[in-house]
């Protein structure tokens, strides 16, 4: 489970079956406990009730036993009729052993079970016995009770009564099957319930989470949460964020304030530093190392007044600044004019650069200088990282109601690790390559490009395998126009 609620339903559900499951086991065991205890106050009763009504009529009577026709020993009919109504178990033996009486279901046994039986009475015993015993092979089990009858004169031993306990099991196995109906009926309202009750307490979760999502980035970090009324947990857990939001906000604020200071301030210097190089190296008496020197360290101011150009432009758009000045323009202009300027780029690096655009007008109302940033920016790259002999497309187009800017390269691409990285600013996929190295950068471009596209209602997005190219999709509403 990936969810919290999902998680909560599955924990609710499984105490919810364990706490039926134990209330079901202790159910049981204390419903079997007292339908065993009715089954023994059962027989104890049935025994009672025999030896009262054999010392009622051995008061009444006197003599209860008579002969029968082979010789043996039975009790007087008028007295085994009445012991007929006792029900379950009953067998009545005289002092010697010898058996007396026995109900219809003891007289049901076979003969080899009925030996059971009378072996479990013996002779006169001098207590209460309770036990049990099943019947073998095939026969009941018993919970019985054999007791002396002293009251009835010296005519009789003792008496044995039994029950079978299925009829006690009968009603467990009705309170089971009712437990179990119950636990399918009840279980799946019961987890349907859960999962709303979590849904519901989970509510505001969500709510954080869809509001936390919309704070993609420092230009956001001026939105707040909503803090529940109730101060619980969640409300909490809000006015925590919250804090920690505007904490976030001051921090990003002052690098975004020291970014675009500093950024401003060095620009004069390195201007004035640019303007004494570039006057140095018209002397014509300078000596061949000074003007290699010279011209390295122009190099360098150039490459440090382009950085300084990208951190305040980003600077400036973090913070709202960096206004666009937006007018109906033909993309096919500002595609032509980067393509110009592509062009010399390709040439000096050995590689085709082909300009392709509609025969037909593509209007957007954009702002003119950041969209020709943005696609010599792209083109800039492209050539750098392909080969000498490679190719570079550029293309403009419209599908969907959209338009469509891409450039691609057959360079040396990207590797998938590195794909989403491309435009984090000062990320650069080949580390090992320094500043001076063979294709030198700040990694800013790319993230320029990003911000452009976004500020203009679109997207962008590189699709790139290593040693099979890359290509960069830059897409604009048409409602812009």
């Amino acid at each position: 489970m990936e969810s919290i609620r999902g998680r909560l339903t599955l924990w609710y559900a499984a105490a919810l079956i364990l706490s039926l499951a134990v209330f079901a086991v202790v159910l049981y065991v204390a419903r079997r406990g007292a339908s065993y205890q009715d089954l023994d106050r059962r027989i104890q009763s049935e025994a009672d009730l025999t030896a009262g009504i054999l010392a009622e009529s051995y008061r009444a009577r006197g003599v209860l036993v008579e002969p029968d026709t082979a010789g043996r020993p039975v009790l007087i009919p008028e007295v085994a009729a009445v012991l007929e109504v006792v029900p379950d178990f009953l067998l009545v033996t005289s002092r010697d052993g010898r058996l007396l009486f026995a109900s219809s279901d003891a007289r049901a046994l076979t003969f080899g079970e009925f030996e059971q039986l009378n072996r479990l009475v013996g002779g006169a015993p001098h207590a209460r016995t309770p036990g049990e015993h099943r019947i073998l092979p095939n026969g009941p089990t018993l919970h019985y009770l054999v007791r002396p009858v002293g009251e009835a004169g010296g005519q009789f031993g003792a008496i044995f009564a039994g029950a079978d306990t299925r009829s006690a099991e009968l009603g467990l196995q009705q309170l089971v099957s009712t437990i179990i109906v119950a636990f399918v009926i009840g279980i799946v309202p019961a987890v349907l319930v859960g999962r709303w009750i979590a849904g519901r307490a989970l509510g505001p979760v969500d709510r954080m989470i869809t509001e936390v999502r919309e704070i993609t980035d420092g230009r956001t970090l001026h939105r707040r949460l909503a803090v529940p009324m109730v101060k619980d947990e969640l409300g909490r857990l809000a006015e925590t964020l919250n804090q920690m939001m505007a904490r976030l906000e001051r921090s990003f604020s002052a690098l975004r304030r020291f970014t675009a200071d500093a950024s401003h301030e060095l620009k004069t210097p390195l201007t004035v530093v640019r303007a004494g190089v570039e006057r140095a190296i018209t002397r014509p008496d300078l000596p061949q190392e000074t003007l290699a020197a010279l011209e390295e360290t122009l190099q360098e101011v150039n490459r440090m007044t382009e950085l300084l150009d990208a951190l305040l432009t980003l600077a400036r758009a973090d913070e709202g600044r960096a206004e666009l000045h937006r007018e109906p323009v033909d993309l096919r202009e500002i595609v032509a004019e980067a393509g110009e300027t592509g062009e010399l780029l390709a040439d000096q690096a050995g590689v085709v650069i082909e300009i392709r655009t509609p025969a037909e007008p593509v209007v957007l109302a954009v702002d003119r200088s950041r969209v020709r940033q943005l696609i010599l920016n792209l083109i800039e790259n492209a050539v750098k990282y392909t080969p000498r002999s490679g190719n570079v497309s550029v293309q403009l187009g419209a599908s969907d109601g959209k338009v469509l800017l891409t450039v691609a390269d057959t360079g040396i691409g990207i590797a998938p690790g590195d794909l989403p990285h491309i435009f984090d600013r000062f990320w650069r996929a080949d580390s090992a390559r320094t500043r001076t190295g063979e294709r030198p950068g700040a990694g800013l471009g790319l993230a320029i490009c990003k911000w452009i596209a976004e500020a203009h209602g679109g997207a962008i997005e590189a699709q790139s395998r290593p040693g099979r190219g890359t290509t960069f999709t830059v897409t604009f509403p048409r409602g812009e126009a």
